[in-house]
This record gives C-alpha cells, sequence and structure tokens, in this order.
C-alpha cells in the first residue's frame, strides 16, 4: 500500500493547498484530489512540482508500507 502524506507534509511546512498551486502552477483540483487522498495515480511532471514547492523528495509525499 501506498501512503499519502501531502496533507500532513503541508502541515509540517505551514503551507496550505493554494500556496501549493501558487508555486506549482497546477490546477487547484488537481491538488485538492492529491490532498484529500483522492486519485488513483499521479503524473512524474506533478510529482516533481510538487517536490520542488515543498522542497521535499517523493519519499516524504509518499510511504511504502507492506500489505
Amino acid at each position: 500500500m501506498i501512503k499519502n502524506n501531502f496533507s500532513e507534509l503541508l502541515g509540517i511546512k505551514k503551507m496550505d493547498r493554494r500556496d501549493v498551486v501558487r508555486i506549482t502552477g497546477l490546477n487547484s483540483h488537481t491538488v485538492l484530489k492529491i490532498y484529500k487522498d483522492e486519485t488513483n495515480g499521479i503524473d512524474f511532471e506533478t510529482l516533481n512540482k510538487l517536490c520542488f514547492a515543498l522542497d521535499c523528495t517523493t519519499n516524504d509525499i509518499f510511504t511504502y508500507i507492506p500489505d
């Protein structure tokens, strides 16, 4: 299972979704879906922009947990 840590990471970084949208240029609906963990996948370009905006790695946003 892949755990989505995006919303928790925003709290740690003291950012909100609007900050991410402003920095990345991503659609607010896309950011909201990731925030609410309502997506089945993520484009590498989107993931790259999120890592840039949050100054983190993919391992910070997503964690692998064996089933």
